[in-house]
């Protein structure tokens, strides 16, 4: 598919299947998904000043921005996503929380120039038509010096693990995520990792773009990677 196709497709996936995402995330990562995320905030924790300012891109149903929000009630946080219906779900998550949410491309953020203390995406990269228009946006909209992270799935580096990935991932990660309904759904999930960068191809993107103190660590055996740089 295009670019155009892709976005509109991936709009749908997610506008679909916001109200059981969060529960899904949990059954097909078996809960680790939520000990990444928290590696992630912690991480951005250590390099955000007081009172700074952190955007999360493609937020979804705001799991990053409401960890942020928990922990340090001095950041000014703001989410952003395509998809209204995750954005409400996020919405719901984080009443009495101070964090905005906004409806927004990632290929053409709503904020001027060195914005932001951090900026941060997970599980959304890979999601997008144009990876590199992406992260020049985060790196256009933080302050110099600031940090821009990325979560995501990946393909596994390893021989061995790479066909017991693609058996869980291919066949039965669809049916354990989505049943019968949303089988589709995330069919696609799979589809947009295997299509995705290679775990190399990120790092080298990052340095392309030149950032600076680059940073990652891999979870399950390279199935997931967090990777920061410095502006």
């Amino acid at each position: 598919m295009n670019n155009e196709e892709k976005s509109k497709y991936v709009h749908d996936v997610f506008e679909n299947i916001h109200n059981q995402y969060d529960k899904a995330n949990n059954r097909i990562s078996f809960g680790l998904q939520k000990k990444w995320k928290e590696d992630l905030v912690n991480k951005i924790l250590e390099d955000t000043p007081k009172n700074g300012k952190v955007l999360d891109v493609c937020c979804g149903t705001g799991d990053i921005s409401i960890s942020l929000a928990e922990k340090r009630g001095d950041l000014s946080i703001t989410g952003v996503d395509f998809s209204s219906a995750m954005l409400n779900e996020a919405v719901k998550k984080s009443e009495n929380l101070n964090i905005v949410w906004q409806k927004a491309d990632a290929l053409s953020l709503p904020f001027e120039d060195s914005s932001f203390s951090v900026a941060t995406i997970s599980f959304g990269l890979r999601n997008t038509v144009d990876y590199e228009k992406v992260l020049k946006e985060m790196i256009r909209v933080v302050k110099k010096d600031g940090y821009i992270y990325c979560l995501d799935s990946f393909v596994p580096d390893n021989m061995w693990i790479q066909p017991f990935y693609k058996m869980y991932f291919k066949y039965i990660m669809p049916l354990f995520g989505g049943g019968k309904k949303y089988y589709k759904e995330y069919v696609w999930l799979y589809e947009s990792t295997e299509q995705f960068l290679k775990k190399k191809e990120l790092i080298s993107l990052y340095e392309k773009l030149a950032l600076k103190e680059i940073k990652y660590c891999s979870k399950m055996c390279g199935a997931c990677l967090i990777i920061q740089g410095k502006k």
